[in-house]
């Protein structure tokens, strides 16, 4: 496709994506059918599961995903960083692609994908398809039992937390990567509130992701350090954050502090930085005391969160946790969306699973819309310990389809603001 045709076309798809964002709020099932949003010649684009919606809305994500595997043609490649892997039709998609259509299919999952569940047929399908030796074009591996791919031992437990695919050809488009929030499973569909960002045409961005993806399969941890690579309008970042420690090696809280919450538009006027994040679980108290700071300094902050820790989740049940903390600006009220475990189906059986930051002011000495979003949560083992991806997307329409996104599902959170529970506070974990 030539590159006249990919600005005609992102530019059609991204005035689609402004009538639909200044058209209201129309809740999330709505916009999932037309969920596709593109924002640039390269055709990027935001798509949002619907764990409210229909069938079709809630595999929004992985209805995209079966399209990109089915359109990869011979002589392609896939390859996929997952966390967890429990969905037999696009394990046998994969299969299928290599097997029938000669694509090189390589997939490197956290070990507990086999061990939790046994009986889930998805790796035995891929591995039958492409084997275990990662020498060869394909196959299928995880990470040590009870550790990441790169963390380092002596940290103790540590987990492949990825959710990444790269493909090198698609059906219109080359140097795909999609990041996303969800792993496969039945429960990231109709229960958990995810996202995923496709870009297309960023060699750079795709490289780099494929850079990371060998250093997985690698195990390299013994030689990894902290890495991040942009090539505008992205930056990628890859972890585990080591060597590192404290404030000043943490990837959120530098972010943060790049922040000026009160600034002059450029018609005059006064303005304040607003800052939203959605987040599965923030346990992280640098980047919570952070959140603090710049709400007193001025800026808006707005949360939906999933669980937190507190007090009351501390051994000794004194020691103030993130919840404390999140709760102690006026003007500052978390939002929490928490399954309850409780069995009564009117009450909440859905979380908050994506992980996104959201800024729209002043960033970095420019007034600018821009968001992060990956599988990275503010917690010290996704920072230090784990292997995760976050990606950096400095284009405003897609910072405005988050924003959407965002609204939707903190106007739909339970328990809300009411959020005294033991679920919210991390006394009760959930489960990811």
């Amino acid at each position: 496709m030539s590159h006249a045709k990919r600005l005609k076309t992102g530019t059609t798809i991204a005035a689609l994506s402004f009538a639909l964002l200044t058209a209201g709020a129309p809740p999330i099932h709505a916009v999932a059918a037309q969920d596709t949003i593109g924002v640039t010649a390269e055709q990027s684009r935001a798509i949002f599961n619907s764990p409210l919606g229909t069938q079709a809305e809630q595999q929004a994500i992985r209805t995209q995903l079966l399209q990109y595997i089915g359109s990869s043609p011979t002589g392609s490649s896939i390859k996929v960083g997952l966390y967890h892997f429990w969905d037999a039709e696009v394990a046998q998609a994969l299969a299928d692609a290599h097997k029938l259509r000669g694509v090189a299919v390589q997939i490197i999952l956290d070990e507990s994908t086999v061990s939790t569940r046994p009986s889930d047929p998805s790796y035995g399908i891929l591995s039958q398809a492409l084997g275990n030796d990662t020498a060869q074009g394909s196959f299928v591996s995880t990470c040590p039992a009870g550790k990441s791919c790169l963390g380092r031992p002596e940290f103790g437990k540590s987990i492949n937390h990825n959710k990444f695919w790269l493909f090198s050809q698609v059906d219109g488009a080359t140097d795909v990567v999609v990041q996303t929030s969800s792993n496969l499973s039945p429960s990231a569909y109709s229960a958990l509130w995810n996202d995923a960002y496709v870009l297309t045409y960023n060699t750079g961005i795709y490289q780099a992701y494929g850079r990371y993806f060998d250093a997985l399969v690698g195990k390299s941890w013994s030689t990894w350090s902290y890495t991040s690579e942009t090539f505008s309008p992205y930056k990628a970042y890859f972890f585990p954050y080591y060597p590192g420690t404290g404030n000043s090696t943490d990837t959120i809280w530098n972010t943060l502090d790049n922040v000026t919450c009160n600034y002059t538009a450029s018609d005059g006027t006064a303005k304040h930085t607003k800052i939203r994040v959605g987040m599965f679980k923030f346990t992280r108290q640098g980047v919570a005391d952070k959140l603090v700071a710049l709400k007193k300094a001025g800026c808006t902050v707005e949360l939906v969160y999933t669980e937190t820790d507190s007090a009351a989740s501390s051994a000794d049940g004194s020691t103030p946790g993130t919840w404390e903390t999140l709760h102690s600006a006026p003007g500052f009220t978390p939002v929490c969306y928490n399954e309850d475990h409780d069995g009564n189906t009117a009450t909440s059986r859905r979380i908050m699973h994506s992980k996104y930051l959201l800024i729209d002011g002043k960033y970095d000495g420019n007034i600018k819309r821009v968001m992060w979003t990956g599988s990275h949560n503010y917690t010290g083992p996704a920072l230090r310990e784990n292997d995760e991806a976050l990606l950096k997307i400095d284009i405003a329409a897609v910072h405005d389809a988050y924003l959407t996104h965002f609204n939707t599902a903190k106007a739909a959170a339970v328990p809300g603001t009411n959020d005294n529970t033991t679920g919210c506070k991390g006394v009760v974990n959930q489960p990811e």
